[in-house]
């Protein structure tokens, strides 16, 4: 992995597929797509979404160095849709003690996906405007129905001002 640092505490750990050929089965991507998934370092680390299966190990390999030993505390899920959600299941294996945050919308939606163990009492609701501190940072959630699907959301991280698009 290259150097990845949006800052000293958030770090770029998507991956590109260079080898799919139709984004969602039906438009032309001569250069491919990319993953976009981040971690935020701080008293409590968050990783920001996941990526589709298509690059589990690269994103695995990719999210033990950014965490370098560490823990993840939370999962942020801002849209189900695999390209985004696709390694929920087996990040929240990994990491048993991590909390899932997402909207109501979002848990209903993961059960449909994934039957991963203990969700209910892993699971962190947020709604529109509520925020979730990490230490320095603090994360502010602001829900986006049918900018996609109806569970999306975005995350704004509000010292460094940074949003996180879903």
């Amino acid at each position: 992995m290259a150097d990845t640092k949006i800052s000293d505490s958030v770090i770029y750990i998507g991956a590109n597929d260079h080898d799919i050929d139709l984004f969602e089965s039906q438009y032309v991507v001569p250069n491919g797509v990319s993953y976009n998934s981040y971690v935020i370092i701080d008293e409590k680390i968050a990783v920001m979404d996941t990526a589709d299966p298509r690059v589990t190990d690269i994103w695995f390999d990719n999210l033990e160095k950014a965490l370098d030993g560490r823990t993840p505390d939370y999962l942020v899920v801002q849209h189900m849709e695999p390209d985004h959600a696709g390694n929920i299941k087996k990040l929240a294996e990994k990491y048993p003690e991590m909390k899932i945050v997402g909207n109501a919308k979002t848990f209903p939606m993961m059960k449909q996906f994934f039957t991963i163990d203990g969700l209910d009492e892993r699971s962190v609701v947020v709604k529109e405007g509520d925020t979730l501190s990490l230490g320095s940072h603090t994360l502010q959630f602001v829900m986006a129905p049918m900018v996609h699907w109806p569970e999306v959301m975005v995350t704004y991280e509000q010292s460094e001002k940074l949003l996180f698009s879903a």
